[in-house]
């Protein structure tokens, strides 16, 4: 199961790490986009040079990956205005293939790294986890701990805690449970739990997913305000307690 092959990158308080995608051309962007999430990530897009700088304001990233093509204003302006803003932040920029003066002049002008299009996704987030380690996003906490809200995972020594409680799992929910935690607040599907936590298709035993999540409930939710969801229709989301 390839997920569990990279620890999830988080920032210092836990939450995922936030990268902006910056690509005028949208199918790349949301293809990005959504091989980000899948790592876990908090990700929003921008198509514009103007869209970029100010979603960056707002939104903090902790990394951006940055087409150098853009129809207001080219990704080296962009550059300008966000190191004018946090001089820290990682950029990696997307480059035609045949474009080396793009890739210079977007190095000299303080990118941290670049990929040709076309790239593969497996590169451009290889690239980015590298440059947010040497940013230090992630390091002041264990890699192998998973947090979300009052909740704790250790991968390493596979204890589990709600607030100050330890609470013991099966083999199979500390599986579940840390699915769930990699990809806080996003809807997984039955289908998609069956894959990842069992590692084979049931062929129509999702009922045992529905089992595990109630198991879960009971040691995780019991008597506290409620972390796992059920999306009728959709799957189960786990996230912080109001």
């Amino acid at each position: 199961m390839d997920d569990m092959t990279e620890p999830t990158l988080t920032r210092p308080d836990g939450s995922p790490v936030r990268v902006l995608v910056v690509d005028d051309e949208i199918n790349i962007a949301e293809l990005v986009a959504m091989a980000l999430r899948l790592e876990g990530w908090e990700v929003r897009m921008a198509h514009t040079g103007t869209e970029a700088v100010a979603t960056a304001k707002e939104f903090r990233p902790d990394a951006v990956a940055l087409d150098i093509m853009l129809p207001d204003f080219d990704g080296l302006e962009v550059l300008r205005r966000l190191r004018a803003e946090r001089d820290d932040v990682p950029v990696v920029f997307l480059t035609a293939k045949d474009a080396v003066e793009d890739r210079i002049a977007g190095l000299t002008a303080g990118g941290d790294d670049y990929v040709t299009k076309p790239f593969s996704l497996e590169e451009l987030v290889a690239r980015l986890r590298g440059l947010m380690r040497r940013a230090g996003v992630g390091t002041s906490r264990s890699s192998s701990l998973l947090v979300v809200g009052d909740l704790t995972l250790d991968e390493e020594s596979r204890e589990v805690r709600r607030g100050e409680e330890e609470i013991s799992l099966t083999a199979t929910e500390f599986e579940l449970l840390r699915y769930l935690m990699r990809n806080p607040r996003r809807v997984l599907s039955k289908a998609q739990i069956l894959d990842r936590v069992w590692d084979y298709d049931f062929g129509g035993q999702a009922n045992v997913v529905e089992l595990y999540i109630s198991y879960l409930r009971k040691k995780i939710d019991a008597g506290r305000a409620p972390m796992i969801h059920t999306m009728r229709g959709a799957g189960y989301v786990l996230k912080p307690a109001r």
